[in-house]
C-alpha cells in the first residue's frame, strides 16, 4: 500500500484542507483488558475521534510517567502479548473500524520479532503508523524503508532540547506527522504548557510542511485548545489512562462509555 493511501496521511491532508485540528488520544493496549481496548476503539470512533495511539506494553518505557508505566506493568502481568493486541486490531478492522491507528512501541519489541516480520504483521492487522520513541533518526533508515514499503507512517519525535539542524533532519524523515514533545522529562498531566513550547512549535512550522502534533502534559480542554492554536493536533495520554485506571474494575462497555465521555470533553475545542 502506498503512503498516499495511509489513513494518517489522508486524515491530516483532509484536516489541512479544511483548516481543522484534531485530538489524538493515547490508550495502553490490553489495559485493563483486551476487551476494554476493543470497546474503547469502537467508542472513540462513535464520538468522532479520527486517530488514536495504542501503547504496546513494555517493561522499561523510557519517557512515560507513573500512570502509563503502571498500566504497562498491569497489562504485562495479565499476560498481554503483542500478537493479542494485533488480533484485537484485526477484529476491529474486520468489523469495519476506520480509526487511524498508531502503535507506540519500543524498538526492542520490533527487534525481538524481527523488523520486517513485525512491520508486516502490524500492517496486516490494520496499524497505520509506528511511533518508536527509542529509535533515533540516525538509526531509523532501515525501519523507515520497511514501514514505507508496508504503507505505514513512521512518526519521529522532536524534543525541546533537539538542536535546530537535527529538528530539520527529523522533520524530513517523519511521515504522517511530527511528534513534538512539549516539555523535557516524562509524560504526565499539567494545567498549562510553557510559552516556550508554543513558540518552538510555531518556529518548527515555518521549516516544514509536515503536520506537527504535540504531546506530554496535555490533560484538559484548555491545554488542547492552547496547543492547537499552533499545532495540527494535541496528544493526550496520562489523563486518559488515569481515568481508565479509576474504572479498571468496571465492565468494558461501561469503562469505554465513561472514558469516551472524558475524551469528548477534550475534543470540544477542536471538533
Amino acid at each position: 500500500m502506498s503512503l498516499d493511501d495511509n489513513r494518517i496521511v489522508r486524515l491530516f491532508a483532509e484536516l489541512r484542507a479544511k483548516k481543522r485540528k484534531t485530538l489524538l488520544p493515547f490508550v495502553t493496549a490490553g489495559y485493563p483488558s483486551l476487551a476494554a481496548t476493543a470497546a474503547i476503539l469502537k467508542r472513540f470512533e462513535a464520538i468522532g475521534v479520527r486517530v488514536c495511539e495504542l501503547g504496546v506494553p513494555f517493561t522499561d518505557p523510557i519517557a512515560d510517567g507513573p500512570v502509563i508505566q503502571n498500566s504497562y506493568t498491569e497489562a504485562l502481568a495479565a499476560g498481554t502479548t503483542t500478537d493479542q493486541i494485533f488480533d484485537v486490531i484485526g477484529d476491529y478492522r474486520a468489523a469495519g473500524g476506520d480509526l487511524a491507528l498508531l502503535a507506540m512501541v519500543s524498538y526492542s519489541i520490533i527487534y525481538r520479532h524481527g523488523p520486517r516480520g513485525f512491520i508486516a504483521r502490524a500492517a496486516a492487522a490494520g496499524i497505520d503508523g509506528l511511533i518508536v520513541p527509542d529509535l533515533p533518526v540516525d538509526e531509523s533508515a532501515s525501519t523507515e524503508a520497511l514501514a514505507s514499503e508496508a504503507g505505514l507512517a513512521l512518526v519521529l519525535l522532536i524534543a525541546p532540547t533537539t538542536p535546530p539542524e537535527r529538528q530539520a533532519r527529523i522533520a524530513r524523515h517523519s511521515r504522517g506527522f511530527i511528534y513534538y514533545i512539549s516539555v523535557a522529562g516524562i509524560t504526565g498531566e499539567r494545567d498549562s504548557l510553557p510559552d516556550e513550547t508554543i513558540a518552538a512549535v510555531t518556529e518548527l512550522r515555518t521549516h516544514t510542511d509536515t503536520p506537527v502534533c504535540v504531546g506530554f502534559g496535555i490533560s484538559n480542554p484548555r491545554t488542547v485548545e492552547q496547543v492547537c492554536r499552533v499545532a495540527d493536533g494535541a496528544i493526550v495520554g496520562s489523563a486518559i489512562v488515569r481515568r481508565m485506571t479509576d474504572l479498571k474494575d468496571a465492565p468494558p462497555a461501561e469503562l469505554a462509555e465513561k472514558v469516551g465521555g472524558f475524551v469528548a470533553e477534550l475534543f470540544g475545542p477542536v471538533k
